[in-house]
């Protein structure tokens, strides 16, 4: 601690007099009925060193009593909690914060520059309405699209819960289940976010935590906008039957003027041509991963241009989104080519023998076999006689050679022969 109280060799007009803390809603915890205890300079801050008011409650039932831990100047100047350091409007470590932003806010870390630069930014909280941040951090931009994926937007309460008992690690705890800690496996020591440190957070360099979330954003998908500049259009997916065309005019006139909007009921898709390239890109930023109209989340992605499809074409076994697709187990290969036709050759539509007179092909079926034939004279002629001589009968289906086939419809009494030669019979 700089001084005591009754040292006269600091001034404590410095010292801060809150009646109530600046807390994130997870440190306050769920039970809106809550009782703090109040200690007027009971310590100093962790990040100037001057005495500030402290509070101490529970946030909940089996959860560890928590404090605030630096003074509501320090707070204010970086928007966060008290207590846990987290961005009091993302939940979200400083440093993440300040790189979605694109933030630097370089708080000077030797006692004098300290010290002077916390009395200006108390003269500026004392002149704003304290509703809003102050520094550089109030002339950042309102939101940025990084944040709000990242941001956490209901409360965690397991970070309240109580540490993990030290002599349960060491097999020495005689408590058993009235032991206020955790009787837990400890984290790996290994670990980067077993090492944090509240001034690392606070000054937004080196947080483990915030390097986590960072390389996850680097990681989440991004729609990034064509080469082709004449590209003004964009694809909407998974509209379903209640998505109109209405409703996505209601939602994207608001990026520019459209100049067409197609939709594909059998797709269940949608094309939105605007006017200007500036408009869809502007559209496709702050719609991407987050266009919910009906209750539906709508996929977003850039259109294609005509020749971009000509040259690409269909890909086999890849989907339209672009997503190569494995192959489905048990559906035959496809089909071998036709084989070559000759021009020169005949067509021998019924596979008979070329050689055969077309006289031959007054032919019937034979008997089908286990059935005798009917004696001579009984049933339908077998042949027509042509002339003094007759055609031979055909050999049965077993004694005919392999290549030629002999169909029922391939009968010549059912495609008209009987009648054609009874005539050219009865001249």
């Amino acid at each position: 601690m700089a001084t005591s109280l009754g040292s006269n060799t600091y001034n404590r007009q410095n010292w801060e007099d809150a009646d109530f803390p600046i807390l994130c809603q997870t440190c306050l915890g769920e039970n809106p009925y809550i009782r703090m205890t109040k200690e007027k300079y009971g310590k100093e801050c962790k990040i100037c060193a001057r005495p500030f008011t402290v509070f101490r409650w529970c946030p909940g039932t089996r959860m560890r009593f928590k404090k605030t831990e630096v003074c509501q100047t320090c707070s204010k100047m970086k928007n966060v909690c008290q207590t846990c350091l987290l961005d009091l409007e993302y939940g979200l470590p400083i440093q993440v914060r300040d790189t979605g932003l694109s933030v630097k806010d370089e708080v000077p870390k030797s006692d004098v520059n300290k010290e002077y630069y916390t009395q200006n930014m108390e003269r500026e909280i004392a002149n704003s309405d304290g509703t809003r941040p102050v520094g550089q951090l109030g002339k950042a931009p309102s939101s940025s699209d990084m944040l709000l994926k990242l941001a956490r937007t209901t409360p965690y309460y397991k970070r309240n819960r109580p540490h993990i008992c030290s002599f349960w690690v060491k097999g020495e705890c005689k408590r058993g289940e009235e032991c206020p800690y955790r009787h837990e496996k400890p984290t790996d020591p290994d670990d980067p976010l077993a090492d944090q440190n509240i001034k690392d957070r606070y000054y937004g360099i080196n947080d483990p935590v915030a390097d986590k979330l960072l390389k996850r954003a680097s990681t989440m998908p991004r729609l990034d906008p064509p080469e082709d500049k004449s590209i003004s259009t964009l694809y909407i997916g998974g509209l379903g039957d209640t998505v109109t065309d209405g409703d996505l005019k209601s939602h994207f006139y608001q990026f520019g003027e459209i100049r067409t909007i197609t939709i594909v009921q059998r797709q269940q898709c949608a094309f939105i041509q605007f006017a200007t390239r500036q408009s869809a890109e502007m559209a496709a930023e702050k719609s991407f991963n987050k266009l919910i109209i009906n209750g539906r989340r709508l996929t977003v992605k850039w259109g294609r241009s005509q020749a971009a499809r000509g040259k690409e074409g269909i890909k086999d076994g890849v989907s339209e989104m672009g997503t190569r697709l494995d192959p489905v187990p048990g559906l035959p290969g496809a089909l071998p080519p036709p084989p070559a036709l000759d021009e020169e050759a005949p067509a021998n539509y019924f596979n008979l023998d070329p050689g055969t007179s077309p006289a031959v092909m007054n032919i019937a079926l034979p008997p089908p076999p286990g059935i005798n034939p009917p004696p001579p004279g009984f049933g339908p002629p077998m042949f027509h006689p042509m002339g003094h001589m007759a055609p031979p009968m055909p050999p049965p289906m077993s004694m005919r050679p392999p290549g030629q086939i002999h169909y029922p419809s391939q009968d010549p009494q059912r495609m008209g022969a009987h009648a054609a030669h009874g005539s050219r019979h009865g001249d």
